[in-house]
């Protein structure tokens, strides 16, 4: 299985929604953890990154393709 490709400042999609009901998180943070902050409520949750590999769908708004 390939890896999940992603970037600081990227939108995703997570598989279960947020409690506000968006399922659409930006990435404000990278490490071991990655905090990620709901673009419905601006809420940010700082979770394992294996977690948040298993948990993400896939990538909707690319913030390196913005910047070209």
């Amino acid at each position: 299985m390939e890896r999940k490709v992603f970037g600081l400042g990227d939108i995703v999609q997570m598989k279960k929604p947020h409690p506000c009901g968006s399922n659409e998180m930006e990435i404000i943070r990278m490490g071991m953890d990655i905090r990620i902050k709901c673009v419905g409520c601006q809420h940010s949750v700082l979770i394992p990154r294996a977690k948040f590999e298993k948990n993400m769908k896939k990538v909707l708004k690319s913030a390196a393709a913005d910047q070209q």
